[in-house]
């Protein structure tokens, strides 16, 4: 049997398998198995053990728990209301007035968080009440944090990285600092759009609403210092080089504590349900990643990779197709499997494609994250589609319909990444390497 063959078979087998519900870990793992079974290999145990145990000791993945239990203490914390009085009073007076609130409170929330969901969570329990409290469009209001909630995947630090960087290889430092620019240039693109529509349908905002003194709106940013120091400590830290990802990560949630302390919003309970929640999230994604490696090991003895860059690089296909290709690759897995699961799963065999076609591993890892926050807000399993109908009760499809403006944007920042890849690039070539 080729390797054509049992490659087909075990597609076959992966989708089977979580079509019912197969936990996705287990799903990896279970294809890894058949594959070997179908080469004759029955060291099953033995390989288990020796693949995995590399994937989850590197120490890098000490920054993925204490990211995510950052991110959940200031969940639980009183952060989104201080976003939320914080920015109003400056934007009142921009096109599309609160509806941008949506979009730069889950840019700073992302800031602090690394997850989508977290994010568009958090902030749509604030914001979604009180756009509608005041008149606005329930449609765009949705739309706006659908949208933005997926920065929580792109601007570090993000946990989606640290997965990608484990798995290529590549920095997770220079991979935070990648996202950054490409993580502005989306709040720009969703701020202007929001502008556009707002300009375009006047008569769907409400067109009276309080006036706010200078001194009341430079009084309002006393609320944004904590957390914008946070942010800037943070990533400033990684930047210079004056701190491992790790070591800003454990700084974090010292901070992160302080401000849930400092807010009367830390409790004995709140700790313990931030730090059980961080052991869930950590616990799932540490379990997809052993699935992954295992995955990754047994492809490699079945010779699927390889097979399949010399397959692609007989057709001679441009960096620009190839990339075309992958990209639809990637939007329809991402309509099945969450992003994390996208990203480990495809990794080891995309990785030495896009690097035999010139591709920047670096500048690979921030596109494949644009376009894994496209399938968050793609039906069936977007994500966020998820997050946002619980907090409505809205159908799913009314979200994902309200959503499909912003897929587009995130597809027109795709081509310009795409096409000006010194966006990525950039920052991380000037960062201290110290």
């Amino acid at each position: 049997m080729n390797e054509m063959m049992i490659g087909l078979i075990l597609l076959g087998v992966l989708f089977a398998l979580l079509a019912t519900g197969f936990w996705v870990a287990f799903t990896l793992i279970a294809v890894s198995i058949a594959g070997m079974a179908l080469i004759g290999n029955d060291n099953f145990g033995l390989l288990f053990g020796t693949s995995t145990w590399a994937s989850v000791s590197d120490w890098s993945l000490a920054a993925l728990p204490l990211f995510i239990w950052m991110g959940e203490i200031l969940f639980r914390s009183n952060l989104s209301k201080d976003l939320f009085k914080g920015l109003t009073p400056w934007l009142t007076g921009v096109p599309g007035k609160l509806l941008h609130v949506n979009i730069l409170s889950c840019g700073i929330f992302a800031a602090v968080s690394g997850s989508s969901a977290a994010t568009a969570a958090t902030i749509g329990k604030m914001t979604l009440p009180e756009l509608k409290r005041q008149g606005y469009d329930d449609k765009m209001a949705i739309a706006t944090l659908a949208g933005s909630g997926t920065l929580g995947l792109l601007i570090p630090p993000s946990i989606i990285l640290i997965v990608y960087g484990v798995a290529a290889e590549v920095s997770i430092g220079r991979l935070f600092m990648a996202g950054a620019l490409p993580g502005l240039m989306l709040v720009i693109l969703f701020m202007g759009y929001t502008a556009f529509w707002s300009h375009r349908n006047a008569d769907k905002s409400p067109q009276t609403e309080k006036k706010y003194t200078w001194t009341e709106k430079f009084s309002s940013l006393l609320r944004l210092i904590p957390i914008g120091a946070l942010i800037v400590f943070i990533i400033g830290s990684i930047y210079a080089g004056l701190t491992t990802p790790t070591e800003a990560a454990a700084f974090g949630v010292v901070g992160s504590l302080i401000l849930a302390a400092s807010s009367r919003s830390l409790s004995m309970n709140t700790f313990i349900d931030s730090l059980m929640g961080a052991v869930k999230t950590s616990s799932m994604i540490i379990f997809i990643l052993v699935g992954a490696a295992f995955l990754t090991m047994a492809m490699g003895f079945i010779g699927i990779p390889r097979m399949l860059a010399e397959n692609i690089a007989l057709l001679e296909l441009s960096p620009y197709m190839l990339l075309f290709i992958l990209t639809v690759m990637f939007i329809i897995l991402g309509c099945f499997l969450d992003g994390i699961s996208v990203v480990v799963l495809t990794t080891s065999i995309v990785l030495p494609m896009v690097i035999e076609a010139g591709i920047d591993p670096l500048w690979f890892g921030i596109y494949i994250v644009l376009v894994v926050e496209m399938s968050q807000i793609t039906p069936p399993v977007g994500f966020n589609l998820f997050v946002i109908q619980s907090l409505t009760g809205r159908n799913i499809l009314f979200v994902a319909k309200a959503a499909l403006p912003f897929f587009f944007l995130l597809l027109a920042a795709v081509l310009i990444v795409t096409i000006f890849p010194q966006i990525v690039t950039w920052l991380p070539h000037t960062m201290s390497r110290g």
